[in-house]
């Protein structure tokens, strides 16, 4: 479970930029001892209840990411979201995926993809009909170039420790990525220091995996402890926590196509990365 150094407040409770911690990745550079890693850990990990909705620290987290991310959708122009066809790579059991649905996406027009069969399986029989849900290779999907209008990843880049393969799945994801079309982000921003077995993405690297794409990036999420122990008892005071950057875990991004601010106004950072001077220049008068 991801949690936030509190350290990070001085003395006198000023805020420090949150430092994200870097350790050297184990030699699993080689895509088949990657993903039998990967195998690994999730067959060891019991997270018992606490991702059930019943848990008001869950509930919490959960309502408020729903809230972002349909907002940053429509400031996108994202939305409607019934024409558009959508993979998740590491999909699971296919929580965001019957969520897509649930936001008025085309059941029929949704793919799924994970390297656990198991997973799998579940989000069959929890799916309504229409998704598919197929064990692939994120790294080397079989999908057809420009394939999808959105790709989605919801916590999976930080159970990949191999930087050669992250960025082999950065790549993959924007190949199957339609012109025009939107990678959705979701991850940790700050590391773990009880769970080795992820690695939190920071920004940097973020814009590293997508040159040439404009990104943008918010802070969300209470830190996960905070939020569990707190919500049950002072729902109040999770909302008031989450209002303070220092304490999100997480990153909620776009990842877009060209360097274009979106409509609206919201807390996003928009990187305009290699774009030529006079197009930044347009973007900071538009």
């Amino acid at each position: 479970m991801p949690l936030i150094d509190l350290t990070q407040l001085n003395a006198a409770g000023k805020q420090h930029t949150p430092r994200v911690t870097t350790t050297a990745a184990p030699s699993y550079d080689r895509p088949s001892d990657e993903a039998a890693r990967i195998r690994e850990v999730y067959g060891r990990r019991h997270a018992g209840n606490r991702y059930d909705w019943d848990q008001p620290g869950q509930l919490f987290m959960m309502q408020e990411l729903e809230r972002r991310l349909l907002s940053a959708l429509r400031q996108h122009h994202c939305l409607p979201l019934r024409d558009r066809r959508i993979l998740e790579v590491g999909c699971g059991s296919g929580h965001f995926l019957r969520e897509l649905i649930k936001w008025g996406a085309d059941p029929a027009k949704l793919v799924g993809i994970d390297l656990l069969e198991d997973r799998l399986i579940e989000g069959r029989r929890r799916m309504p009909a229409g998704p598919r849900l197929e064990a692939r290779d994120a790294a080397d999907t079989g999908f057809p170039h420009a394939s999808f209008d959105l790709v989605l990843q919801m916590t999976m880049f930080t159970s990949i420790l191999s930087p050669t393969l992250r960025q082999r799945v950065a790549r993959e994801m924007l190949r199957v990525l339609a012109p025009g079309g939107w990678i959705v982000w979701y991850d940790l921003r700050v590391n773990n220091p009880r769970n080795p077995d992820v690695r939190a993405v920071p920004k940097a690297e973020i814009r590293a995996l997508f040159p040439g794409r404009v990104v943008h990036l918010q802070a969300v999420t209470l830190a996960p402890p905070l939020a569990r122990s707190l919500a049950p008892r002072a729902w109040w005071l999770c909302a008031l926590l989450a209002r303070l950057p220092f304490l999100r875990s997480h990153y909620l991004g776009l990842i877009g196509p060209h360097a274009v601010e979106p409509s609206g106004t919201g807390p996003y950072e928009a990187v305009l990365h290699r774009a030529p001077p006079r197009l930044r220049q347009e973007h900071s008068h538009a």
